[in-house]
């Protein structure tokens, strides 16, 4: 299950709120100077618990994630998952006033970006992305549109942790987003939150 919203639909559903929010969580929000960023932060972190009690049927306050970081050994950030469910995965994605969450069987990835975003420069993309990957986007009637599409699908495989899923890839073009959803399952992808339930499937 995976759904993407922008921050201002999550912050105005009426069951999701700050007080869902764990302490850790709350100290690491209270860090970010950015008021928008700080929205698109909380947002995901809602959104995904929304997720999780839609997919699992546990109530919203028993839905929230933990994070653990690899690297350092750390709690607190690095991939989050679900203390006790370790084979359910979770990922969420936030950028510029769009959110993003999965939740799935096995590994899962997710992320979006504002359609209208490029990345780049070129030089730096050869450093994270195959170059007959960049090659080929290059090639195509839209480059920077492809480039980007190309970004997104190496950042969800990224957050899942491992290459060779299923990858599930959509614009949504009310909300100006581009979505890529990597998984071990398959998984169905929706826009937007409405009352208690999910909108739209993907596009």
């Amino acid at each position: 299950m995976a759904v993407v919203a922008t921050t201002g639909e999550v912050l105005a559903h009426p069951e999701l709120h700050e007080g869902l929010l764990e302490s850790w969580e709350l100290r690491r929000l209270a860090r970010i100077r950015l008021p928008s960023r700080r929205d698109d932060v909380v947002a995901a972190r809602l959104l995904l618990r929304l997720c999780v009690a839609r997919f699992t049927g546990w109530a919203l306050c028993e839905s929230a994630p933990a994070q653990f970081c690899a690297e350092c050994g750390r709690y607190g950030h690095g991939r989050p998952y679900l203390r006790g469910h370790p084979g359910v995965g979770v990922s969420l994605s936030h950028a510029d006033g769009l959110v993003a969450t999965a939740v799935g069987p096995g590994a899962v990835g997710v992320d979006v970006e504002p359609a209208t975003r490029r990345p780049g420069p070129l030089p730096v993309l050869r450093r994270l992305l195959p170059e007959a990957e960049l090659r080929e986007a290059a090639a195509q009637l839209d480059p920077g549109a492809a480039l980007l599409r190309l970004w997104v699908r190496r950042e969800a495989l990224l957050k899942a942790g491992q290459d060779g899923l299923r990858l599930l890839e959509w614009t949504d073009h009310q909300r100006s987003a581009v979505v890529t959803v990597a998984s071990a399952a398959p998984i169905t992808a929706s826009s937007g939150v409405v009352g208690g339930v999910f909108g739209s499937g993907a596009e």
